[in-house]
């Protein structure tokens, strides 16, 4: 199960992903925004961060204008990895390298056909597991209150 929310910035890019969702036949859970009303972004990621830490979803999906201020707010939950793309090369290196359990995508600076193209790659690639990136993940783990 994949999550996904956004602000009233991504809204159509959020509904271009939902059609390729539906289109793949993934199932997700849309966690809103449903409208163009200004809202608060740091609720939404709440919202994914929260339905991945619970194991209800796998992964999350989350927009706003630059990608930027609703990933920072999904970094704020411990286990939570919450990783911009903004091209293939860094989709494809969040979740090979950095195990990334969220992708954010900033409406105002990619396209939705480049949002499409990372989060194939972003769903397609597996963490890597090498030594080098584990550990990595361990520090990150340790700086947000892991062990």
């Amino acid at each position: 199960m994949i999550a996904i929310a956004c602000d009233s910035a991504g809204l159509n890019i959020k509904s271009e992903i939902i059609a390729f969702l539906n289109k793949q036949g993934l199932e997700y859970t849309d966690f809103g925004t449903y409208d163009e009303l200004p809202v608060d972004y740091p609720s939404f990621a709440q919202k994914v961060a929260n339905s991945i830490l619970n194991g209800e979803c796998g992964k999350g999906i989350l927009i706003c204008g630059t990608g930027n201020g609703i990933s920072m707010a999904a970094n704020r939950f411990h286990g939570i990895r919450a990783a911009i793309c903004h091209d293939t090369f860094t989709a494809e290196a969040a979740r090979s390298h950095n195990d990334a359990n969220i992708i954010s995508f900033g409406a105002r600076v990619i396209t939705a056909e480049t949002a499409l193209k990372c989060l194939k790659i972003f769903l397609a690639t597996p963490f890597s597991g090498e030594e080098r990136h584990t550990r990595r993940i361990d520090m990150i783990d340790k700086l947000s209150g892991g062990k």
